[in-house]
Formats: C-alpha cells, structure tokens, sequence
C-alpha cells in the first residue's frame, strides 16, 4: 500500500492529483492519502482530510511507501518506521508553499538513504510506476557528533 501525506497546513493538490492519476491505472498496488485541506478529491484511492494520530501511524506502518511533501515531520516519521518515502517538494511559484524552503530541503534530503526526490509531477508517476525507491537504512536514536558541534556552535556554546 502506498500512503500519501501531505501534512496539516496547507493543501498540495499537485501531488494528490498526480498519485490519483497513478492510481488510476495501478489501482491493484493500493493506495491512501491524507489530503489535508485539498480541493481535490482523489477518484481512485481511499483518502480522509485528516487522519487522528493512532490512524496515521497504523497507516504508516501498513505501507510499501509514503509519498510526501518535503516536510521534515513526515520525513523523520518514515524513516524511523524504516519506509521508504518519495517527496515532491512544494512550489512558491505555484502558490503551494510561503517560500521555496521544501527545495532546499529536497536538495539536502536527496542523499539520505530511504529518500527518493521527484521534481515535479512527471518524475514522482514515473518513480511510482518504477517502483525502485531507496530502501532507508537504520535510524540512529541520537544525533550525529557533526550535528551537535554544529548546533553549540551556531548557538554560541564551545
């Protein structure tokens, strides 16, 4: 089963549209999303607006894969249930975002293992209809030595 999730805070229909699409024709691989506030209302996969905590995690558990926006929640989320996402980062040309921190983030989550990045519309049906996404390694419980020097260093603390 492949879970779409779009977070809570702004709606992304691109995304929702172009999963549907996907589902469309690939209807046996099954598919849920949580659409947030979407206008869009998918034809052909289950979905809700939101999903209680307890529905969400079972959700995530339950799935092959999570499709995303780029937010770093759903990103950490699916990691540590060790599953592998595909993001599609939201626009700020195209009215989805504030600003276009999600490229950066993108940019910057491409290497991490159990991370696929699609660009646009084309490049997440293409990676579905693939069906090769990173597999994600483990997940440490701790931060990174590299991340805590760099954290009491921008803080001022040595």
């Amino acid at each position: 089963m492949i879970f779409v999730t779009v977070g809570t805070q702004l709606p992304f229909d691109r995304l929702v549209k172009a999963v549907d699409a996907w589902a469309g024709d690939h209807g046996e691989a099954g598919a849920f999303a949580q659409i947030g506030s979407s206008a869009y209302k998918p034809a052909h996969m289950e979905w809700a607006p939101y999903l209680p905590v307890d529905m969400f995690r079972r959700k995530l558990e339950a799935a092959n894969l999570v499709v995303s926006h780029a937010g770093v929640g759903n990103l950490l989320l699916a990691l540590q249930a060790k599953k592998p996402i595909l993001i599609m980062p939201r626009r700020e040309q195209l009215n989805e975002t504030r600003n276009d921190h999600q490229l950066a983030t993108a940019k910057w989550l491409r290497q991490m293992p159990g991370v696929t990045v699609a660009e646009g519309t084309d490049e997440l049906v293409e990676a579905l209809r693939r069906g090769e996404w990173k597999q994600p390694g483990a997940m440490r419980d701790e931060a990174s030595p590299e991340l805590l020097a760099t954290v009491r260093e921008f803080i001022g603390c040595r």
